[in-house]
């Protein structure tokens, strides 16, 4: 099945001088290197008339006259194709260099504009998606956008070379050269203009299929438990076949550019070589000699291999543009958390841990119920606060408002009585340490996973944080110890170990409010003994907000918040809501 042609894309929209003069900012860097690489191309185009020109003194002073010393052939032919090769060689190596310092700039662009996107983006993109336009789509376009430039100026300075020296030899001849300018301008207009639908069809088709091998490691269980290999086949085959289409068209379109173009150049070719046999002089009267006639075929023969290649390299040039633009238009696309830096010298380095809301409501689509609907609450400094509700009563939410994971759509939020939207965004974020039911480690070290986004490694205080958070003994059971790698996400440890390593972190961070999201639901209960061990310790001192479907765990907090759509319905300990008989007793009654 057919999937819709993907919407054409922003950079797409505008001219294409525009959009040559945006991609020319990234590579515009390393002047050396196209001082380099235009010299070369420049010489190498130059020299290519060389070869036919010496035909003619050979022919006609060589083998007929006998004027020519022996040695003098075999010197200059070799002389010739040393300094083209050498040409050839600085020219490949500056454009190398030109690709990967553009590569370099538009790729840490982008990077940086991801670690600082708006939280939308992830809902909006697949992680397959954005590796693959950062990493892959980036490099493979600068390196072909690049590498085809570079071809299309050398065999354009050998064209126009070999084209003056024609000029030169028989201009009359010549001008039959010119009924394929027309012809390969208007072929290899409307080959782009298909190839480049074709590329960006393709670029969707690849995110596609690059998705559903993302799903399939990611819930590799969940597909063997439920028998549907099939169907997740089914779906990596049909998208195959779409790809494979489409891969087909662009190869058609791209193949189907150099006979055309050689066809229009065999006609002129042949009618040029038809027209000097009968003509037998040039057009100044001068009678053709053995030399020159020779020499002018051959310069019309070669004139065949970089037409071709200037046929040829649409298909480079259209997949670089679309490649690089692809990164340009994810770019332009990101928006920016907002960050209010005017406000650091306004707000405290460390915050007690007063938090408060207003009135506060979120909705995430106009045309949906909102998430929360009008939420005011107060937290103490160094309270405990357990939030509980049926799921989509707004718990999460709520916990994401605070380090502004999560916009507010009316209301105010605010910490030590600052709202929260007079933080710097860093310094806000300092103030809170997360741990949840979905841990995410790093490839890295135990170390680092502990200590991250800190400049330095304190190891000893690594260490306390891993006894603190019952995990010390085990970490120096792994064969380099704190310095072992963890792999991807930390796979190797159990789910308690995880979590455990997750309150380590927390620990280190030594940031005064803390939020626990479910962080003990999937746990058995020896592991969850460890973790509710390592959590009353990262507590102490702390502003607390405990997120938690197992009732049990949070008995014993400061208060209890009981939420459903949106709203808080009740508030009070265990035993007042319990005496009260509303929904926390309910739910408790559904616990036991």
């Amino acid at each position: 099945m057919a999937s819709p042609d993907p919407q054409p894309s922003p950079s797409s929209q505008r001219p294409m001088k525009e959009r040559l003069r945006r991609l020319w900012s990234y590579f515009k860097q390393y002047r050396a290197g196209w001082v380099l690489a235009i010299g070369s191309t420049v010489a190498t185009g130059i020299t290519e008339p060389a070869i036919p020109a010496l035909l003619q003194p050979l022919l006609d002073r060589g083998f007929t006259q006998g004027e020519l010393p022996i040695w003098m052939v075999p010197v200059t032919v070799i002389g010739l194709f040393m300094l083209r090769g050498l040409t050839q060689f600085a020219g490949q190596y500056a454009l190398a260099r030109i690709a990967g310092e553009g590569m370099l700039v538009l790729r840490r662009q982008l990077f940086d504009r991801l670690l600082t996107a708006d939280l939308t983006l992830f809902s909006r993109q697949s992680a397959s998606q954005l590796a693959n336009t950062i990493v892959y789509e980036v490099q493979n376009g600068a390196s072909q956008l690049v590498q085809a430039v570079i071809t299309a100026a050398r065999d354009g300075f050998t064209v126009i070379a070999l084209l003056a020296y024609l000029f030169y030899l028989n201009w009359s001849l010549t001008m039959i050269v010119l009924v394929l300018v027309p012809c390969v301008a208007w072929i290899l207009k409307v080959m782009t203009r298909h190839l480049y639908k074709v590329t960006r069809q393709s670029q969707v088709a690849t995110d596609e299929l690059a998705y559903v091998v993302e799903e399939n490691v990611l819930a590799h269980r969940m597909v063997r438990l439920h028998g549907a290999q099939g169907a997740q086949a089914e779906r990596f085959e049909t998208l195959s076949r779409r790809l494979r289409d489409l891969a087909l068209k662009a190869t058609r379109s791209s193949a189907a550019t150099t006979p055309l173009t050689q066809l229009v150049a065999s006609v002129a070719l042949s009618t040029m070589i038809g027209i000097a046999l009968s003509q037998g002089q040039s057009a100044d009267g001068r009678s053709i000699t053995v030399g020159g006639f020779v020499a002018f075929i051959g310069a019309m023969l070669m004139l065949v291999a970089p037409t071709r290649r200037l046929a040829d390299v649409v298909n480079p040039i259209t997949r670089g543009m679309a490649a690089l633009e692809r990164g340009l238009d994810l770019m332009d696309s990101v928006e920016s958390e907002v960050d209010n830096t005017s406000g650091a010298e306004q707000v405290p380095q460390r915050a007690q841990g007063h938090i408060e809301l207003r009135d506060v409501s979120v909705r995430y689509r106009d045309d949906a119920a909102p998430a929360l609907d009008g939420v005011s609450l107060r937290i103490n400094a160094g309270e405990t606060v357990a939030l509980v509700g049926p799921s989509g009563s707004g718990k999460s939410t709520l916990v994401n408002l605070l380090p502004r994971f999560v916009q507010s759509s009316g209301g105010q939020i605010l910490l030590d009585d600052v709202d929260a939207k007079s933080w710097p965004l860093a310094a806000l974020r300092a103030q809170f340490a997360l741990v949840s039911q979905d841990v995410t480690m790093l490839n890295d070290s135990v170390a680092a996973n502990v200590a991250l986004g800190a400049s330095h490694i304190d190891r000893d205080r690594v260490l306390a944080c891993l006894e603190d958070a019952n995990l010390a003994a085990h970490v120096a059971s792994l064969p380099q110890g704190m310095d072992t790698v963890l792999g991807h996400n930390a796979t190797e440890l159990s789910g308690g170990q995880r979590q455990r390593l997750a309150i380590a972190r927390a620990l280190y961070k030594d940031a005064p409010v803390l939020l626990l999201d479910e962080a003990t639901s999937a746990l058995d209960t020896e592991s969850e003994r460890l973790v509710q061990q390592a959590m009353r310790r990262v507590m102490v001192g702390r502003t607390t907000l405990v997120i938690a479907h197992r009732l049990s765990t949070i008995e014993h907090a400061d208060r209890i918040v009981v939420m459903e759509r949106g709203k808080i319905t009740e508030q009070g300990t265990h035993t007042e809501l319990l005496a009260a008989g509303g929904l926390y007793a309910r739910l408790q009654n559904y616990a036991g």
